[in-house]
């Protein structure tokens, strides 16, 4: 297989890189210049950088290239999209075009204009499909009594939260809502609700905002969260079966097993609404 693959910030896009070799796939990388690692440059067949907004010139380098499928992986800051894009002419088009610049729309725009040069977007974890969590207990501990309370009491936030496109998760003490991420990301959504407890044990909730492909923003964990987890108190953590990364699968659970942290994946809650929130 050939294709293109965006790389934004953290380990997701180097591990996809490196399934590509091993897989005898070639992988044009087009890494974001404000969030990549050079190490890109080590895997990838070939590699161009890009800055954001840079659109007219991604598309420009996949006709360079004669990519027609393209991968993305890594995070972007949402705060880089706001603090630091500076749109070329193609991405101002698109930006005119949304009626409101949150992920999905912003996103989901790109796409269009992609498509409309014959460029499409691809599953995003094509290459890590044995790195996605399973359904049920991923770790050696099982969540307590209290801990399954407050994660099924998080997974009805977190579906109610899908439907504005805001974050991912959920943070949940005791069963209140300590904390909803939005454009400061997981790690310090966490270290918010640990100001906020005094202390007491916090339990993350991870959801896939209801979509059923798996194109972009798959929500993440991984070995980078091991501290965060430790230095927030976080015991237990529920996220979407078939549908989160678990970047360095066994390694990470192994960690979570070494600090004590339960994870259980669940079936994805498309179907689930807002009612039932106080109960």
């Amino acid at each position: 297989m050939r294709f293109g693959l965006i790389a934004g910030n953290g380990q997701f896009p180097l591990l996809a890189l490196r399934a590509a070799r091993q897989a005898g796939d070639e992988a044009v990388a087009f890494g974001i210049r404000e969030e990549a690692s050079e190490k890109i440059e080590e895997l990838a067949a070939r590699t161009h950088w890009i800055s954001l907004g840079q659109l007219g010139k991604l598309i420009d380098l996949c006709r360079q290239e004669g990519i027609t499928q393209l991968m993305m992986a890594g995070q972007v800051k949402h705060g880089q999209i706001f603090s630091r894009i500076r749109p070329d002419w193609k991405l101002v088009k698109v930006l005119a075009s949304l009626a409101s610049q949150n992920t999905d729309s912003l996103i989901g725009g790109v796409i269009r204009a992609l498509e409309a040069e014959g460029i499409h977007l691809v599953d995003s974890t094509l290459l890590l499909k044995t790195m996605l969590a399973g359904e049920g207990v991923q770790t050696n501990r099982k969540p307590t009594k209290e801990e399954r309370a407050d994660l099924d009491y998080g997974r009805r936030i977190a579906a109610s939260l899908s439907q504005v496109d805001v974050g991912q998760s959920v943070a949940v003490c005791e069963r209140a809502c300590v904390a909803l991420e939005a454009m400061e990301g997981t790690d310090a959504m966490l270290r918010r609700a640990a100001s906020l407890v005094e202390g007491r044990a916090i339990r993350l909730v991870k959801g896939s905002r209801r979509r059923r492909h798996l194109l972009f923003d798959v929500p993440v964990l991984g070995l980078a969260s091991i501290p965060v987890l430790e230095e927030t108190r976080t015991t237990a953590i529920a996220v979407d079966s078939g549908r989160t990364l678990l970047l360095e699968k066994q390694e990470f659970l192994r960690e979570l097993d070494r600090i004590g942290v339960s994870l259980v994946g669940e079936p994805p809650s498309d179907t689930a609404g807002a009612a039932g929130i106080s109960g």
